[in-house]
């Protein structure tokens, strides 16, 4: 078998993006733009710049991907804006806003109206409607409900170093920011944590948990420091 030569892969290329726009999608740049054949994309839907669709993809309408942005083999709803978004084996829902720089690794299902913002990793976890998750955080292995805010630089504490468990969070529950979440763990509905808590244990409905050192000030430690 002979190699395809750079003339042949840039015909089967053009050929594609050609069919998609007479489909009704909107290509307005063509620059780094890889559309697998057979790939599904609803009509006024819009592929930006450096976006590679491989494998099995199905995309609705009204939405805009990219730029910068690689889904392969995932399903992608209605209205749905991924902005340099990795996405693989997974599926989004209607109306999700995700990115810039956001990696959805396999056997995830983000639910509809799902925010997760810029340096986000979500992984093997299903996210239900609503939800939001805006920045530095990891989401792995994990079920979390309706409604749910996570705080900047929460972490799904996952993996004991032998075996990997899920973490549960259940509907309208707040996620303060730094909090580590050891699993196995459930955070119940309508509960808070506390920023900077590591949470070990189970946290009922409609609870405040707290884990976290108190503070101490030293009163004229410095000049005490210094003397030394």
């Amino acid at each position: 078998m002979t190699k395809k030569s750079a003339q042949e892969i840039l015909e089967k290329r053009m050929t594609e993006i050609e069919r998609q726009l007479e489909n009704g999608v909107d290509i307005p740049c063509f620059d780094g733009v890889m559309i697998d054949s057979g790939t599904q994309i609803g009509e006024g839907s819009v592929i930006l710049p450096g976006t590679i669709l491989r494998g099995k993809v199905k995309i609705g309408k009204g939405c805009t991907i990219g730029p910068n942005t690689v889904i392969e083999d995932s399903e992608i709803g209605d209205n749905v804006l991924l902005d340099e978004v990795r996405c693989r084996q997974s599926k989004v829902g209607n109306g999700c806003n995700i990115g810039p720089f956001v990696h959805i690794r396999p056997n995830s299902d983000i639910g509809e109206n799902v925010h997760l913002g810029n340096f986000v990793e979500v992984k093997n976890s299903s996210i239900d409607t609503g939800t939001k998750v805006s920045h530095l955080t990891y989401v792995g292995d994990s079920d979390v409900g309706k409604r749910v805010n996570f705080g900047c630089g929460t972490v799904t504490v996952n993996f004991n170093g032998r075996e990997k468990h899920r973490t549960t969070i259940k509907d309208d529950a707040f996620i303060g920011c730094n909090t580590n979440l050891v699993a196995p763990v459930t955070v119940g509905e309508g509960a808070y944590t506390a920023a900077g808590s590591t949470i070990t244990d189970n946290v009922p409905g409609d609870a405040l948990a707290i884990a976290r050192a108190r503070q101490v000030n030293k009163d004229g430690w410095r000049n005490k420091s210094k003397s030394k």
